[in-house]
């Protein structure tokens, strides 16, 4: 069947009402439970025992099917809630948290439900003619259904089932805490602090002005009359990532950056004095202990001896131990360049009459180091990548690799009635499509890209519809997915322009979309990242970051916002140059921040808020090679951990990481642009999705076990560690 537009199942988000979703989410479970309500009668009348293998798979796939209109409807609301939270969106989105929960926790308990996928599984005959997608799915789904506690006694489901809603409420407060501290600090800034500031920061300074202001007007804090009076430009420094990066990046004023670095890394704590709507407070200390206590308990409940092995159950690395290993080990090899990092940036600081360096001198003086070390700055090169360049650059670079062409849909109705308008939820959003190169439709995305007012910070993919047919009905849909940043806006009539780490960004994030994107599996639950063991699923997002820091990538992706001139050589050698600067650094942060949160999930009992601090001082003792201020409460904004999907796994970005790296160095071996190369990649990583183990679909692809060499090499370590190696004379070590 050939795919079309209408394929896609597009949301028409200018009449989508958060009522209306409410209904739609209500009206999708009460259907669903209306269909266990009768598997479970017949179930009673019929014994289990007498239904087919065939009669078994039927009715999962029937139930799988109905379920599409909830993932629908509560797809819509979960993404409208990150990107223009509303009081309204958000009001109907946590009223209908402890119905999903319950919801998901009958499905993941449901025993006649759950005897279908055992009987299709020990029809052996019959399990051995399905597709390897759908056996996969089976046996994921058993997975989960053990997850989910199928196996308890009545008591301990329903305790099971009041845990699972009350973690799904205490993430989506500690998200919203975060959001909402972030959201509330403004400091008015005079003459004098923005000394060292670029055009660039201070154009975004003024921007946030100017929503102070309306802020401040909406509140009725001022008159109309008190608001107009206020100068143009306003400037306002806040916490969002744009605004908050350029402050610490340029200005000159120190007081100033650790003013804002001490708000920006006590977001959400006991020192943040900011409220909510309701007056209640934004510290997010209690929840966190709160939330660890009840994984704990679900981990109990199910046999672990703590969460971490729950989390690590259903991921590629075997146990704690592996994964603490891994990560100590990584730290030992960056820790001799990441002194030698601390010791030039120490070095500069003097330079600039700083005694001792502190975490509010570090981008500061990074960016002096670049200056001065490599010619670069990152707002002279900032003009060379402007947002429309970028992203027709990067349209170019897949084309190239996987002969697949993107083409923009006209967002607003237009005359041409052969084309079809797509709707949006903010003027901001654009749509695009997926071609094959036989010019057959794969699928569509959106790029939400800017930074505002309402929306989460952060960069993500959300895999909002899986590819999937259900021939029995006739149904096919395509993948449709949203790609979301908070990159600098487009300001004073010029398009945006882009940082080269924004870029970075964009590439990561693009990476995750084409893995959801190019799959060719039909079986949604294991089609495009779903299914995809959690460690190995930002494999293809980092593996696409490599074509933004290549010669011949940078050269698509980049030209004069007003001249057109290509990027010159003396600063495309400094962007190369830099690639490695302060990976030493950087790496330890990052390990950092994946131990703390292996070791708050491995512990037993579970932690108060005064062992999650000490735990992270401990770590931070171990690791870290740069004091951290006693106040910094990173933990309470770290919602990777307390409100996403990274519990025990942000180890994950390090791990996936390797494996990027690995696959990448065949790509330099071949070329970066070897067709029959990016046909391999494709073929064994991007189209299978999880219908394989990511371990299988990574030696399809390499033809051997990862290896780290790639990714020290990468990182810039090889050199750093040829000392501490001398005497290993083995040159690939295999270890995932």
């Amino acid at each position: 069947m050939n795919a079309t537009f209408t394929d896609l199942h597009l949301i028409d988000f200018a009449n989508v009402a958060p009522n209306t979703l409410h209904d739609e989410v209500i009206s999708a479970i009460d259907k669903a439970n209306t269909f266990l309500d009768d598997m479970t009668a017949a179930s009673e009348t019929n014994h289990d025992a007498d239904i087919s293998a065939e009669q078994a798979l039927m009715d999962v796939m029937a139930f799988d099917h109905l379920n599409l209109a909830l993932d629908r409807s509560w797809g819509v609301l979960s993404h409208l809630n990150s990107v223009t939270s509303t009081d309204d969106i958000r009001h109907v989105h946590h009223e209908l948290l402890p119905t999903l929960s319950a919801y998901g926790t009958r499905v993941g308990q449901h025993q006649p439900l759950f005897s279908r996928y055992q009987t299709i599984v020990n029809d052996t005959a019959f399990f051995a003619t399905l597709e390897p997608a759908r056996a996969r799915a089976i046996e994921l789904a058993l997975q989960s259904f053990e997850l989910s506690g199928v196996a308890l006694p009545t008591d301990k489901q329903e305790q099971f089932a009041a845990i699972q809603s009350k973690l799904s409420t205490l993430s989506a407060t500690f998200s919203d805490h975060v959001l909402d501290a972030t959201q509330a600090y403004a400091l008015v800034l005079n003459d004098e602090q923005l000394a060292g500031l670029t055009e660039s920061g201070l154009a975004l300074l003024a921007d946030a002005g100017e929503q102070h202001k309306a802020k401040l007007l909406a509140s009725g804090t001022l008159t109309q009359e008190e608001v107009a009076a206020l100068p143009t430009p306003y400037y306002v420094a806040s916490l969002n990532i744009p605004v908050y990066l350029a402050v610490m990046t340029h200005a000159d004023d120190r007081g100033l950056r650790e003013t804002l670095y001490r708000a920006y890394v006590t977001r959400a704590s006991e020192f943040d004095e900011h409220t909510n709507a309701k007056g209640d407070s934004l510290n997010n200390a209690a929840i966190m202990s709160e939330i660890l206590q009840l994984r704990e308990q679900k981990a109990k409940l199910l046999g672990f001896e703590h969460y971490a092995d729950v989390s690590l159950s259903t991921k590629m690395a075997d146990s704690v131990a592996e994964v603490e290993t891994f990560l100590r080990d990584l730290a030992a090899k960056a820790t001799p360049a990441a002194k030698q990092d601390l010791a030039q940036l120490q070095q500069y600081a003097h330079d600039y009459g700083i005694d001792e360096l502190q975490p509010w001198d570090s981008a500061y003086i990074a960016e002096k180091v670049k200056q001065n070390e490599f010619s670069l700055s990152q707002e002279e090169i900032r003009p060379y990548f402007p947002l429309p360049k970028v992203i027709s650059g990067l349209f170019a670079i897949v084309e190239r690799l996987y002969g697949i062409t993107v083409k923009e849909q006209p967002i607003e109705s237009i005359e041409n009635t052969t084309e079809q308008s797509v709707s949006r939820w903010h003027g901001d959003v654009r749509f695009y499509q997926l071609f094959d190169a036989d010019n057959q439709l794969i699928g569509g995305f959106y790029f939400d890209l800017f930074a505002r007012s309402g929306k989460r910070g952060g960069a993500w993919m959300n895999g909002f519809q899986a590819r999937y047919s259900y021939e029995e009905q006739g149904h096919q849909q395509l993948p449709v997915c949203f790609m979301v940043g908070n990159f600098t806006p487009a300001l004073d009539g010029k398009p945006s322009l882009l940082t080269h780490d924004e870029v970075l960004t964009l590439f990561h994030e693009f990476g995750h979309g084409l893995h959801h994107l190019l799959t060719q599996v039909t079986v949604g639950d294991v089609a495009g990242v779903n299914g995809v063991e959690w460690d190995a699923v930002e494999l293809p997002s980092q593996f696409m970051e490599n074509w933004a820091w290549d010669a011949e990538g940078i050269a698509l992706i980049s030209s004069h916002v007003e001249t057109g001139d290509a990027l010159p050589k003396d600063k495309l050698d400094a962007l190369l140059a830099v690639k490695n600067f302060q990976s030493g650094l950087q790496t330890l942060r990052q390990i950092e921040f994946a131990l703390f949160d292996l070791l708050i999930h491995a512990h037993t009992p579970a932690l108060d808020y005064e062992g999650i601090l000490a735990t992270l001082n401990a770590v931070r003792s171990d690791i870290a090679i740069m004091q951290t201020p006693d106040y910094n409460r990173f933990a309470n904004g770290f919602s990777h951990i307390f409100a996403g999907g990274y519990a025990a796994g942000y180890y994950s970005y390090k791990w996936a990481e390797l494996l990027s790296a690995d696959a990448f160095s065949k790509f330099e071996e071949d070329g970066i642009f070897n067709p029959n190369t990016g046909k391999a990649f494709r073929d064994t990583i991007l189209s299978v999705g999880g219908s394989f183990p990511a371990k299988t679909n990574f030696e399809n692809f390499r033809g051997r076990s990862a290896s780290i060499d790639a990714l020290l090499r990468h990182s810039g370590f090889a050199n750093a560690n040829a000392a501490a190696n001398a005497d290993n004379t083995q040159t690939t070590r295999e270890v995932i």
